[in-house]
């Protein structure tokens, strides 16, 4: 077995939409609660964590803690929406409330089109339901997808594997969504080979 992306609960409501996404690709995943410690896991092969979307920030538990192993194991990490934001705060960047929350459908620019968005078009409609946002790019990141509503729709780490998206890759409405996350697991296989 090749092992499991791991899932962190921090509350959102799309949580079992990125495991059933994972499950339709094939891929075996499995939901944590974001109160266990990557201790916790030391019996089980880990390919990757996705960092899951939530309501606060201040209720994201041991998420940082899921990053930092992550970063000493180079697993890669996918921070989607709340998971996005801990990512940019972890590495230095503003998070605050964006100028109009998004909820609903966003045009999505992808300025990057290897690595989580290969094989994606330049643009995509994709699901988006936040109030704060990453306003700054972390020192080592690059800017991977905007919108006219988000300037930083999605990053990624210029050396390490960690990758953010504020959108919603795992809800039906996202345009290529499941080949966003097929995209992460091939990237994360390649770390474990």
């Amino acid at each position: 077995m090749r092992g499991a992306i791991f899932i962190i609960d921090n509350g959102g409501q799309y949580v079992h939409r990125i495991w059933r996404s994972f499950r339709e690709l094939g891929v075996l995943s499995k939901i944590i609660p974001n109160n266990l410690l990557p201790s916790d896991l030391k019996e089980r092969k880990t390919v990757g964590f996705v960092l899951s979307g939530g309501p606060y920030i201040e209720n994201s538990g041991n998420s940082e803690l899921f990053l930092e192993y992550a970063i000493n194991n180079e697993i890669p990490i996918l921070g989607i929406c709340l998971g996005h934001q801990i990512i940019g705060k972890y590495f230095g960047a503003e998070v605050s409330r964006g100028a109009k929350a998004e909820y609903g459908i966003t045009e999505i620019k992808i300025l990057e089109n290897d690595l989580l968005f290969r094989g994606i078009p330049s643009k995509i409609r994709a699901w988006a339901s936040h109030m704060d946002e990453v306003k700054t790019i972390p020192e080592n990141f690059v800017l991977t997808a905007t919108s006219e509503i988000c300037l930083i729709e999605s990053m990624r780490h210029k050396k390490l594997p960690i990758f953010g998206v504020q959108f919603h890759p795992e809800v039906t409405h996202t345009e290529y969504g499941k080949d966003i996350l097929r995209n992460f697991y091939e990237i994360s296989l390649r770390y474990i080979e």
